[in-house]
């Protein structure tokens, strides 16, 4: 097995540039440098981001839109600025139609509550993978249990691919209101193919949500091409900041969904008599922002923005590529997820190791990778194992880490 020397040559991607964007990248854990493989659960930040953040903290730190003194007026300046860069990077058509939220967790919470308790009633549907991250079947299992609807996975073969023909089948069944699915799983890196699964639903009148965290740190995104009805993601998945999300959607299901809290910023006016709500997006943002943020994620959209995004993919293919062979060639490792379409994230298991002790030796190398069931249970107990040993790769990684976790893994194995 060879490492792709020539990567780089071919698609002109400067790993080693890139990483120097990074500073984390240059810590020592327990006496060794820093291999970062744990991407899925949140990425690293790069220079541009964290200046941004702190930048607006040392310059321009207020609130946003009502104050009339010029530190507000540059933070709502960057705060609105940042959705209508979020609006570009999706391709939305308007940038009203961009919400901000906690993460990709509440961006479906926002759905299900304000959507899903306004539309559904007993005897609907709503279709969930047996592969969801629990952010994206508990939700809908709440608004079900208060307005009698039920939830139903679509099945998922071994290798982790979604049955596109038992969705079909689960669609022409009748009563499904909505289909929510992840873009790409985070326990086991499988792409879904959301273009079809988007138009199987709308063709039995069904809306589509899309999960797109594990998604948009890898390749572009464009809800217009999509067709999808809602798409969330979060900030720390794209090299931004944490606690901080998007949600897309359409204009006519936003207009027609009452808001998803109360407070100040989303109202027109107030009184004991009634209230009037405020116009898209503001009707869904109640409350003082996270507008550092916004900031946050404007400088990370910025900073991919300047990357050869295609380069950066096929650097990334190439790293799962090369660990999922050096994984065959190690006896005792198994791969969990083996769909013929991944992002760069692999699960696997090693004969005799429980994951999450193996996790932990990892970390005494250096070596950082995610154990356990990755939120997402079904599909582990579909598989009939209690987790997995995740790595996943950013395209900042490089091919001698791939080495370091795969001697990491053999030391490891000594002490069992």
């Amino acid at each position: 097995m060879n490492k792709p020397e020539a990567l780089q040559s071919t698609t002109g991607f400067d790993v080693e540039a890139v990483r120097r964007d990074f500073p984390i990248l240059q810590e020592q854990v327990n006496g060794h440098p820093l291999v970062y493989l744990d991407n899925a659960a949140t990425t690293q930040k790069p220079r541009a981001v964290i200046d941004a953040i702190s930048h607006y903290y040392l310059h321009d730190n207020s609130n946003v839109h009502r104050a009339a003194h010029a530190l507000a007026e540059r933070a709502t300046t960057k705060f609105e600025g940042a959705r209508s860069a979020v609006a570009e990077f999706l391709n939305a058509p308007h940038r009203e139609q961009i919400l901000w939220t906690r993460g990709t967790t509440e961006s479906i919470n926002l759905v299900a509550v304000s959507w899903g308790r306004n539309n559904l009633t007993a005897g609907d549907r709503v279709l969930v993978s047996a592969m969801e991250h629990h952010s994206n079947i508990v939700p809908w299992q709440m608004v079900a249990q208060a307005s009698g609807a039920t939830v139903e996975p679509i099945p998922v073969d071994d290798t982790g691919t979604l049955d596109m023909s038992a969705l079909e089948t689960q669609l022409e069944q009748g009563r499904v209101r909505m289909v929510a699915v992840g873009h790409v799983s985070n326990a086991l890196g499988t792409v879904n193919p959301i273009d079809d699964i988007i138009a199987l639903a709308h063709k039995h009148g069904a809306l589509a949500l899309i999960d797109g965290a594990q998604a948009v740190s890898h390749w572009p995104i464009d809800v217009q091409a999509l067709d999808c009805d809602f798409y969330a993601f979060s900030a720390h998945k794209l090299f931004g900041p944490t606690g901080f999300g998007v949600l897309y959607g359409k204009r006519e299901l936003l207009e027609a969904m009452p808001p998803y809290q109360g407070g100040g910023e989303m109202i027109q006016s107030v009184s004991f008599a009634g209230t009037t709500y405020n116009q898209l997006p503001y009707k869904f943002e109640a409350g003082t922002p996270d507008i550092a943020g916004a900031v946050g994620l404007a400088a990370a959209i910025e900073y991919l923005n300047g990357l050869d995004r295609e380069a950066a993919a096929a650097h990334e293919r190439a790293l799962l590529a090369y660990a999922e062979e050096k994984a065959l060639a190690t006896p005792g490792v198994t791969l969990v997820g083996t769909a013929a379409h991944k992002v760069s994230v692999m699960s696997f298991l090693v004969e005799g190791t429980h994951p999450n002790d193996l996790g932990f030796l990892l970390d005494q190398q250096g070596v950082a990778v995610r154990t356990g069931h990755h939120c997402a249970q079904p599909i582990m107990e579909q598989y009939h194992i209690p987790g997995t040993v995740r790595a996943s790769f950013a395209f900042y990684n490089t091919f001698d880490e791939v080495d370091r976790l795969f001697e990491a893994l053999e030391k490891a194995r000594q002490f069992f």
